[in-house]
């Protein structure tokens, strides 16, 4: 039987073509299912207030950077989206006068215009808001030296990806987006070879850091998070880490916080790796093949898959 349309964007893949007992099965899970959902390889793990949330999230870059020496070097893949725990992590390295002298940081991605990414001046530049609301507040002799700090460029992606074996990526922090994507990692387009099933779980596992066209969702998710609604601002391209990256990389941890996917997404993609259901129109169920994946809650922010009228 072929697989449905989506219901968002016809002429992309997304959750909503899979099989409908997935997505009822995965709507009714309470709090209390969704811890049972750990297993060994994949973790979940509640958070009471926002306060220990976010610094939970910083303090895995302070337990990172300060294993870092110079005979061993390691780093940590971040996000943006969440950012909160960005100046957090700035204070906590100087107040525990944390040298970074030997530590790395990946940007897992950037949004790309005209041929190349875009320049740390443009008000959504990934990398400039690592730079404003952690390293630039960071003081100058702890700070990461440059050569250490790898954002995902047009004309070194090669570079980038071939860094993960150069350094040891303890660690590759991440939220959740609409399109149940790490980074940029979205569905692709249901056209060609993809034109009747998405890529095989092999197939997208080969994908390395690249340039990607982003699923319509998440134009609209970016545009209400950072833009405020603002949607034709939003750049339609991106650079993204890849699954190639993410598989170099020792942990995989994803914080939610209910401000960027809303409640049913939370308990799909927990449903899916917690019980090996491994599809590429959800691009997160592929971290169910990850030997160590970390889904951290704010308890407050799982909400429920009811109906409430506003």
């Amino acid at each position: 039987m072929a697989r449905k349309r989506s219901m968002l964007a016809e002429e992309w893949w997304d959750y909503t073509t899979l099989d409908e007992n997935i997505l009822e099965d995965a709507a009714k899970l309470t709090e209390k299912d969704m811890l049972q959902l750990s297993r060994q390889g994949f973790k979940v793990v509640f958070y009471d207030t926002l306060e220990s949330f976010y610094m939970a999230e910083a303090l895995e870059y302070i337990n990172v950077w300060r294993q870092a020496t110079s005979s061993n070097p390691i780093g940590i893949c971040g996000p943006i989206g969440p950012t909160e725990q960005l100046p957090l992590v700035a204070e906590l390295v100087n107040s525990l006068e944390i040298s970074l002298k030997d530590a790395h940081f990946w940007g897992m991605d950037e949004w790309y215009i005209d041929g190349k990414e875009v320049n740390e001046s443009h008000p959504l530049s990934f990398a400039r808001a690592d730079r404003e609301l952690m390293f630039n507040r960071i003081k100058s002799e702890l700070r990461m030296p440059e050569e250490n700090i790898h954002f995902p460029k047009a004309d070194s992606l090669a570079e980038y990806t071939s860094s993960y074996d150069e350094i040891h990526c303890a660690v590759m922090q991440g939220g959740q987006g609409d399109t149940k994507h790490w980074a940029f990692n979205d569905p692709v387009k249901r056209e060609g070879k993809y034109i009747d099933e998405p890529p095989t779980p092999d197939e997208f596992r080969k994908l390395s850091a690249r340039k990607v066209d982003l699923h319509p969702i998440t134009l609209a998710q970016n545009a209400r998070t950072s833009g405020g609604g603002y949607i034709v601002g939003i750049p339609q391209q991106a650079l993204t880490v890849g699954p190639v990256e993410t598989w170099k990389s020792e942990k995989v941890s994803i914080w939610q916080a209910g401000i960027h996917d809303n409640a049913f997404g939370q308990r799909l993609t927990a449903f899916m790796i917690s019980k090996r259901i491994i599809d590429t129109s959800v691009p997160m169920s592929l971290l169910a093949d990850h030997p160590n994946v970390v889904f951290n809650y704010y308890r407050k922010g799982l909400g429920s898959v009811e109906v409430e009228m506003h």
